[in-house]
């Protein structure tokens, strides 16, 4: 049986962190990720063409998921390994969800060569030590952590320990999860961590976005603070750019006719270029405080006091 102590979770000093070529932190646009995860459908040609949609929205990265259905679970069917609960998955058996959802290990290469092609940043979750060996040798700029995975603190320090940026999911997180998180990271000695707000829910309501917390681990952890959105619309990752996220990830898909495990909470290119366009504004209109009067408000102070 492994111990883990607990110490004090320090204040954290990065403010920007690189994740390839992009600089994410408070002078800089937001961080947009399309995460592709099932919406492949099974097909590497659809895999392929959703790059190619992505770079089409504006969107800055891709990211994938790195597992089997073995690393998740065991292939038996009784009610143990059956979600039962209510979800978009009830009644699938959890191996059967993720033979379904998952991106063969033969196809990373490919889809990584290819997103470096449309110059979009291509990076993944992995789920064991075998993932995260794959991912090393496809030279991945960054690691997520899925929000099943904040708990599995030997998995999250092989992934710090390579020393690139770690982007936490909170999903199923309790303060005590995240401060053990954030402790393996020091104890590793990688700050490149930001946090991401996520309701595990599929899809989220927006009334469970709790977008309040945005905001709360920005200044408890001293964090880049950031969203991975699972709700169906874009109000609530724009709503969380005015907030100050620097990093927002939805899921995307090429076409919700073909179905998939995680096409009715995706947002199509067409949406997704929507979002990205809504959040540009965002940021613009909450840019900096200032004072000073523009030319045109002084033209208009001019005017006022001609028209008195």
């Amino acid at each position: 049986m492994c111990i883990y102590i607990k110490t004090q979770v320090k204040s954290g000093s990065i403010t920007n962190i690189e994740i390839d070529t992009f600089q994410i932190g408070k002078d800089n646009h937001v961080f947009i990720i399309a995460e592709l995860s099932a919406n492949h459908y099974g097909s590497l040609e659809n895999a392929l063409n959703a790059i190619n949609a992505v770079k089409r929205t504006g969107a800055n990265a891709i990211k994938l998921q790195t597992y089997t259905a073995d690393i998740i679970t065991i292939d038996c069917k009784n009610d143990d390994v059956k979600i039962l609960h209510a979800t978009i998955w009830g009644g699938k058996y959890l191996y059967d969800l993720c033979k379904e959802s998952y991106s063969p290990w033969e196809w990373h290469k490919e889809l990584f060569q290819a997103a470096n092609e449309e110059g979009l940043i291509c990076f993944s979750s992995p789920f064991d030590k075998t993932a995260v060996d794959l991912l090393e040798k496809l030279n991945v700029p960054a690691y997520k952590i899925a929000s099943s995975e904040i708990a599995d603190i030997p998995l999250l320090e092989n992934v710090v320990s390579k020393g690139k940026p770690v982007i936490i999911s909170t999903g199923i997180a309790g303060l005590e999860d995240i401060e053990l998180a954030l402790d393996a990271c020091q104890r590793m000695g990688n700050e490149q961590v930001i946090l991401l707000k996520c309701t595990l829910s599929y899809r989220a309501s927006v009334e469970e976005a709790n977008l309040a917390m945005i905001t709360e681990h920005a200044k408890r952890f001293d964090v880049i603070s950031s969203l991975s959105d699972h709700t169906l619309g874009i109000t609530v990752s724009v709503v969380a750019t005015v907030l100050g996220a620097r990093l927002i990830e939805k899921h995307f898909r090429l076409d919700g006719t073909i179905g998939g495990p995680d096409a009715s909470f995706s947002l199509n290119e067409e949406d997704f270029i929507a979002m990205g366009k809504a959040m540009r504004e965002a940021e613009l209109a909450v840019e900096k405080v200032d004072y000073s009067l523009t030319t045109k408000m002084k033209r208009a102070v001019n005017f006022h006091d001609f028209s008195m």
